[in-house]
């Protein structure tokens, strides 16, 4: 039986009409920033566009062609992956972490013509010259270009490389006025809703057992349209792009949403440390931030928990009333440390929030709402406004796509959340046997993950379908919700909990720096740690308490989206 919400979407727009309008219109402001570094407006933004159109044209690229994208965060990045769209060429961006060698394979599967690469993906790429070899087998193959300065750094196709000499020439000869506003026309007709103009590979493994997530046009425009209904377009507004850009979350709302609304963005380069990450928030002050739960878990476990957990503020913090003085101080040095320009907020997604920083943060009043989505919505399913956000829930339907719960009683019972809709992909790049099994007989696409939605519509995800561990008794535990509770402990930096054979196991990564620090021998903290894990079995059903520990120096091996590996272990 099946239970579903349905919503109404009104006629949509392309997003490329909106990107064309915003570049016309933001001509003279400044659109993107290398932090640190150089700026360019709107309008230098074009330029670079015009230049690759050029080069596109003399490759022999024609509409419907791949051009993948292999490159770090950049302002580099923002051109080269609106050349592509503008040029109606279909994006296929690898995210920087994925090795040279799924690159080639990934490449030559998804039939590309050229690829735009900065120097680290280069050096890679170079290595083998397999590599090269592989990427050439596609019919067409251009060659690849430095995403820095448009050179040439492999051309299969001479016209590419004779044209990148006479570049400045042609650009010239095209534009003898230089490029203006009124030049801009990067939807001069219709294009059709349901064309190919992405396709996201999930995972950096092999051709076989990679997904290449196939983006038809609507999905990527109803999750801009999604932007303008719940964000306050913010012309000039600053933002601070620190998630990978060839991730869908980072894409649609770092990239693709703040680049048709006037916005300036500045884009952090290299990970980010908390200090670095809060350096940069003070200064860019943006309206709103997106981020990942783990990224918010890191500042409250250097910089929070440390001044709740010790007297006087732990003991303030159970007295209502005087509980206020120690959240108000917490709060005003959180939007400080955040650069006090939120209108908007913390907008979190990609994995659950841990529950004891998700208390604090509530109790606080703080400005954060946690969404949902994945890669095959391009992204996004839930969200709701700051203001009507339910903690630990993942917001109500976005309106993208109808959501229902595979289950008897959808507000008791769980079941599989599942979703339908304009944001939904066409399917899994030539693998046919993948997409079917992903979409059930009636059309829905079965996210894996189990949920439930309250009575107003919010929902609340337990954990996923494939990490839930079955018990010999056939009790259905969520590991997530045991992990979540581990990770609070005194020098847990994270956990994983598996089946195994008859036991619930805990695995747990410790951290011997910070006891080491307290006094504590590597002996002391393994047995603290192992007291403080077993002594959590009051707190859990009958059926999932812990049966043992094992403790690690090593941390777990992490997707793109940080997410834990857990095949690797379980």
């Amino acid at each position: 039986m099946h239970h579903q919400i349905n919503h109404t979407i009104n006629t949509m727009r392309h997003f490329i009409s909106y990107f064309n309008d915003a570049v016309k219109k933001y001509w003279d402001l400044p659109a993107v920033t290398n932090f640190g570094k150089e700026t360019y407006t709107y309008g230098q933004m074009a330029e670079q566009i015009a230049k690759y159109h050029i080069l596109f044209s003399e490759a022999g690229i024609v509409k419907g062609d791949k051009v993948a994208l292999y490159a770090r965060n950049s302002a580099e990045w923002v051109f080269a992956y609106f050349a592509t769209l503008t040029y109606d060429a279909v994006t296929v961006p690898f995210l920087p972490d994925f090795i040279p060698a799924a690159v080639a394979e990934l490449g030559a599967f998804s039939e590309c013509k050229l690829i735009i690469a900065d120097d680290y993906a280069i050096k890679g790429l170079n290595e083998d010259e397999k590599y090269i070899k592989q990427l050439e087998t596609t019919k067409g193959f251009a060659g690849v270009l430095n995403i820095k300065d448009l050179s040439v750094v492999h051309a299969t196709d001479k016209a590419l490389a004779a044209t990148r000499e006479t570049l400045d020439e042609h650009y010239a000869k095209m534009y003898p006025a230089g490029l203006t506003a009124n030049d801009i026309n990067y939807y001069p007709v219709e294009r059709d809703m349901e064309a190919p103009v992405e396709i996201s590979f999930t995972s950096g493994t092999t051709s076989a057992t990679s997904k290449g997530v196939v983006l038809p046009a609507r999905s990527l425009s109803s999750n801009l349209e999604f932007g303008y209904r719940e964000i306050p377009t913010c012309v000039g507004g600053h933002i601070f792009a620190i998630l990978p850009m060839a991730h869908m979350f980072g894409q649609a709302f770092d990239v693709l949403f703040p680049f048709t609304s006037g916005c300036h963005v500045f884009v952090m380069p290299g990970k980010p440390t908390p200090a670095r990450l809060l350096g940069g928030l003070a200064t860019v002050k943006p309206f709103m931030f997106l981020t990942v739960p783990l990224i918010i878990e890191k500042i409250f476990k250097s910089k929070v928990f440390p001044a709740t957990r010790k007297y006087p503020a732990k003991l303030l913090l159970k007295i209502p009333g005087l509980d206020r003085i120690v959240l108000n101080k917490i709060k005003k040095s959180l939007l400080t440390a955040f650069g006090n320009g939120f209108s908007t907020g913390v907008i979190l997604g990609g994995a659950a929030l841990n529950r004891e920083v998700e208390d604090l943060l509530k109790r606080m009043k703080f400005p954060y709402v946690v969404g949902y989505g994945m890669t095959e919505c391009g992204p996004l399913i839930s969200y709701c406004d700051k203001s009507e956000y339910v903690k630990y829930s993942c917001g109500t339907n976005a309106g993208t796509v109808d959501i229902r719960i595979d289950s008897a009683n959808p507000h008791r019972v769980l079941g599989e959340i599942q979703v339908k809709g304009d944001a939904v992909m066409l399917g899994y790049y030539k693998n046919e046997d993948a997409t079917a099994a992903t979409f059930t007989s009636d059309g829905w696409l079965k996210t894996g993950d189990m949920g439930i939605l309250d009575r107003k519509g919010n929902l609340f995800i337990k954990g996923r379908c494939k990490n839930m561990i079955l018990t010999a008794s056939g009790q259905n535990i969520y590991p997530e919700e045991i992990e979540d509770k581990i990770n609070n402990l005194p020098y847990v930096i994270e956990s994983l909990v598996v089946g195994r054979k008859n036991a619930i196991v805990a695995l747990v990564v410790a951290d011997y720096e910070a006891g080491k620090k307290a006094g504590l021998d590597e002996q002391a903290l393994e047995k603290l740690i192992d007291e403080n894990v077993l002594a959590l079995n009051p707190e859990l059903a009958a059926y999932s308490k812990i049966g043992y520990t094992e403790i690690r120096r090593d941390a777990f091996e992490k997707t793109p989206k940080q997410s834990i590996k857990r095949f690797m272990y379980s």
